[in-house]
């Protein structure tokens, strides 16, 4: 029902329209579908009862329609029935009924792919779905990034399909353009006029998009609070247009945008003051210090494979607020002790640690971790060679808020480091850990005797912790 949303199970396959005639076409232009059976169960009917000569015999009868819940008129049933007088009642069955017309107007689609039909046959649901799509991605768009998705480009998709679809659609809050390899940065400056209440863009892989792109981008969409640039060819010149422009973003993706440097972080973060979450795994050209005096509110950070110095480390912990640190695959020996900065105490609230790969980082960074970050809830040390039985035996003294330990190919885990993570870490309820040459099967016998309730899993997990554009600030945690 177009009034109240009542379900009245109107299918296409009981539509009177075995042929695309001309009186179909005019009864639809009459904003009328006509069909064999309905199901009257979702309906009231109100009989239009007229006396007759009982010689005239059989009449053509019609009864109204109405929307059971709200009562609003949907359409009649026409049949042919007995004459009728007085307070005599038709037959009400589905069968009584020759043909049933629904008024289109008085209709919503209840589905996807019925709200297209109803776009093509009904000016009005056309206007409808104008004015009320909020979000638009295309068949090439992709929201995961991987080989298979890389592999697939859209060159179909240009600056005049973008003025199309913008023009149209002038109420999009979400846009993913992700994947469309041939759009231009002239095809942005569409977004001005018509893309002013966007929310959430998506230009992922979009290899044409320059700093003046982005600049249109800024001016366009003021109210911009997340933006992705994976594999974008922007500089710090483009960071800084955007941060000037938008001061409400939130979420932005920058991995793998070579051509950045701390500069531009620094304006990023300087800037837009309610910044939550960024990603700058692959920037090669970041150390860190351009997210010195970040705001509180960045909870989210994903650095992977960047060559962070240890000053970076400490500003990138310097707001206070960060829940989620990724700095998975750092290997210089000036971090053997390097991270210390972790948990000198503006890392309080760190909830997920990602230190894969760290091959180089010692105990004396763990021991530090472990005591200035008493909310960690899951930390990555996969191929951390250099912990020992000092790191481990810290985080089972320390980390009591610990459920997820990943330990996979950790050289130096042996049946002591084992035992220390056993007789501690009381929340503990996932070890990722492969199998450990340093480790005997009595250790892991009596650790799983011990520990009923930890489950042992020996995959080994690339990536943790939540999505980058989902997060949200809490000030109470």
């Amino acid at each position: 029902c177009g009034s109240c949303g009542y379900p009245l199970n109107l299918t296409s396959s009981n539509r009177i329209a075995t042929s695309i005639s001309s009186e179909y076409r005019k009864s639809v232009e009459k904003g009328l579908i006509s069909f064999l059976s309905v199901d009257l169960s979702r309906f009231t009917q109100v009989d239009e009862v007229h006396c007759f000569p009982v010689s005239w015999g059989r009449h053509r009868s019609k009864t109204k329609l109405l929307c059971r819940k709200c009562g609003v008129h949907i359409g009649y049933g026409y049949g042919d029935a007995p004459a009728l007088c007085g307070f005599d009642s038709p037959d009400s069955s589905s069968g009584a009924f020759r043909k049933f017309t629904i008024k289109i107007r008085a209709l919503q689609p209840s589905d996807e792919t019925d709200r297209e039909s109803f776009g093509l046959t009904c000016h009005r649901w056309l206007n409808i779905q104008n004015l009320n799509r909020r979000s638009l991605q295309f068949p090439c768009s992709f929201g995961i990034v991987g080989p298979s998705s890389l592999s697939q480009s859209c060159t179909d998709i240009n600056s005049f399909h973008l003025y199309r679809i913008l023009a149209r659609f002038q109420h999009l809050e979400y846009l993913s353009l992700s994947g469309c390899v041939e759009i231009l940065d002239s095809a942005l400056s569409y977004l001005k006029p018509y893309g002013s209440k966007l929310q959430t863009l998506c230009l992922d892989c979009c290899f044409k998009i320059s700093d003046y792109g982005i600049s249109l981008v800024g001016d366009g969409c003021p109210f911009l609070t997340t933006i992705s640039l994976y594999r974008c060819s922007i500089t710090d010149t483009g960071l800084e247009a955007l941060a000037n422009a938008c001061l409400a973003l939130r979420h932005v993706n920058l991995a793998y945008c070579s051509c950045i440097s701390d500069s531009g972080l620094r304006a990023l973060s300087q800037g837009c003051r309610e910044l939550q979450a960024v990603k700058i795994s692959n920037c090669r050209g970041v150390s860190g210090v351009g997210l010195r005096g970040c705001s509180s509110t960045l909870v989210y950070i994903d650095a992977e494979c960047c060559n962070l110095e240890p000053i970076g480390i400490m500003s990138i912990v310097s707001g206070g607020g960060l829940k989620f640190l990724n700095i998975a695959g750092l290997s210089c020996s000036n971090f053997r002790n390097g991270l210390e900065a972790v948990g000198n105490g503006f890392a309080a609230r760190l909830k997920i640690l990602n230190l894969r790969m760290c091959r180089s980082v010692t105990d004396a960074s763990i021991v530090a971790i472990a005591k200035g970050c008493p909310q960690l809830q899951e930390w990555n040390l996969a191929l951390c060679h250099e912990v020992r039985v000092l790191g481990w035996a810290s985080i089972g003294s320390n980390c009591h808020n610990l459920k997820k330990l990943h330990v996979n190919r950790c050289r130096n885990l042996c049946h002591q480091g084992l035992q220390a993570v056993r007789d501690g870490c009381k929340e503990l309820s996932v070890l990722y850990m492969s199998r450990n040459s340093r480790i005997s099967d009595t250790a892991l016998e009596l650790f799983k005797l011990y520990r009923c309730n930890v489950e042992i899993k020996a995959e080994e997990v690339m990536s943790i912790g939540p999505n980058w554009d989902s997060i949200d600030y809490d000030e109470s945690t």
